[in-house]
């Protein structure tokens, strides 16, 4: 089966006025040529603003996330008056910068809508006026270093705990006194909990898709004793819970890290071989009267049992596309424009159960995704290895990183862009569930080493070149983009190169 994946805009909302403040060397200042800054004066730097949507079933957020031609960035427009997102303070011309503490300015659009349409009835955006925007584009300003001034946090984690047959749950909840709907969490040493990531101290966020400070003591007792043999949590460590209350930002599943859960979509790719990908797309009505595609009569020894296609899955996305509410004929449609390869997302009828509970969406998590990465690379009992320290996580993004990679059926999953007039490559995509992502790379990343050999006085062709030469695997050795200009900065004398000359004469290579 093919397709052809296009993404619908999202609909989205915020929150908070924006404070302008106007220098004035007569108030404050007596000799304005003593005041010492960076390159700018702070009162022109850009204030993005923080903005909390939150709305109600069958209700859209009321606004359109474009891509312009000779723009830069995703653009809201066609804010609805009276609309959520007007009643929020989003207006036209703004560009979005954050969603759920996740940056999206150098991400695809496509990307970007799917991540709107997770997050379900509410989540966190961090904007920045159109206008303060494109000036800060024109400086060459740094946009990222907008977003990360305070952000001395960790993200909460979403938790699935499976009944010890000896020890239980392993977890008791503690409520704070004076303060109404909050706990903290005490896990039992080696329990199952503490397994699950839940550290000592933790607080309370959310269980079982209820918001717990929604609820009494008792009514958190009650849901505990019905859960049976599995509770999924989310949970969050204390200084973190302090910074987004001092936010004033809701703690969402969808920012969170997840800890053993027992479900996830997986990302098939399919390459056509010469009697198709060897399935059946069938339209089956389920026990509980809805009804869902789903993936039938997989051909041994075809391309969609190569791929890891079961037979009985549901099909969710078609390129990253929702097939939601698409038709039969929509799909196959999307399927056959696709070519020769697709790229589908599926998840056992058990799986989407789960996250249908839950109140998720299916496609929060995906199996083998980075975050999965992260939660396998962290997932050891608080009492063997506590959290490591924002200040922690931040040097180690600044020290160069090793991945290795084994090539995909769509290649490995990164596109590598030159830097303007000089040697070096860069990362400027990193495809969604490719070999790329799945390794921990990002866009930003600067190529330091392919397979051992050093390229940065390599232009981009020979580096493509060093990549290829490697067959089907492939080492790099990479470093944070911001990072790696600070050293070489300080390397170098400075040089008097215009930003904005220099960025016309810049390209991408696909690595397949």
């Amino acid at each position: 089966m093919k397709h052809n994946m296009r993404s619908d805009t999202g609909l989205v909302e915020v929150v908070g006025p924006t404070t302008k403040f106007t220098f004035n060397p007569k108030e404050g200042i007596d000799n304005p040529v003593m005041v010492i800054t960076d390159g700018a004066d702070i009162a022109s730097s850009p204030s993005p603003r923080l903005c909390v949507l939150k709305r109600e079933e069958d209700e859209s957020y009321g606004f359109n996330l474009r891509v312009e031609k000779g723009r830069q960035g995703h653009i809201v427009r066609n804010v609805v008056p009276g609309g959520v997102a007007d009643r929020g303070g989003l207006r036209d011309g703004d560009r979005l910068l954050e969603i759920n503490n996740r940056y999206t300015d150098d991400l695809p659009h496509s990307e970007v809508a799917r991540m709107i349409k997770v997050s379900g009835h509410q989540m966190c955006l961090l904007v920045l006026d159109g206008e303060e925007y494109e000036k800060a584009v024109s400086r060459g300003q740094d946009i990222r270093g907008l977003t990360r001034d305070d952000k001395s946090f960790q993200p909460p984690r979403l938790c699935h705990i499976t009944r010890d047959p000896a020890s239980g749950l392993g977890i008791s909840f503690t409520p704070l006194e004076g303060v109404k709907g909050q706990f903290s969490v005490s896990p039992v040493a080696g329990g199952a909990a503490e397994k699950a990531g839940v550290r000592k101290g933790d607080r309370l966020v959310w269980m079982d898709g209820a918001v717990v400070s929604d609820l009494t003591f008792s009514a958190l007792t009650r849901m505990m004793k019905k859960c049976g043999n599995y509770i999924t949590i989310l949970v969050i460590d204390t200084e973190s819970e302090k910074y987004y209350t001092q936010k004033r930002m809701p703690i969402l599943p969808t920012m969170a890290v997840p800890y053993n859960l027992p479900y996830r979509a997986r990302k098939l790719h399919l390459d056509s071989g010469p009697k198709g990908y060897g399935f059946l797309l069938r339209l089956e009505k389920v026990t509980s009267g809805r009804t869902y595609h789903v993936l039938r009569e997989v051909d041994k020894g075809s391309p969609a049992e190569k791929a890891g296609m079961k037979d009985g899955e549901l099909l969710l996305e078609v390129n990253g596309e929702s097939v939601e509410s698409l038709s039969h004929e929509e799909i196959v449609e999307r399927v056959k424009q696709s070519g020769q390869q697709v790229t589908l997302t599926a998840i056992s009828p058990l799986g989407l159960d789960f996250y249908t509970k839950l109140g998720l969406s299916p496609v929060l998590f995906y199996e083998g995704d980075a975050a999965a990465e992260k939660e396998k690379q962290s997932n050891v009992p608080a009492s063997a290895n506590s959290p490591q320290s924002p200040r922690n996580e931040m040097d180690a993004l600044r020290k160069p990183r090793l991945y290795s990679l084994e090539k995909g059926p769509f290649g490995f999953g990164i596109n590598l862009g030159c830097f303007p007039k000089g040697p070096g490559a860069v990362i400027t995509q990193v495809t969604l569930g490719g070999p790329g992502q799945n390794a921990g790379l990002v866009v930003g990343d600067v190529v330091i080493e392919v397979n051992g050999q050093n390229v940065e006085e390599k232009y981009l062709e020979d580096v493509s070149l060093l990549m290829k030469k490697g067959g089907r695997s492939l080492s790099l050795l990479v470093m944070d983009g911001a990072s790696h200009k600070k050293i070489k900065e300080a390397e170098a004398p400075s040089t008097d190169v215009t930003e904005t000359e220099e960025e016309d004469d810049s390209y991408e290579l696909t690595i397949l």
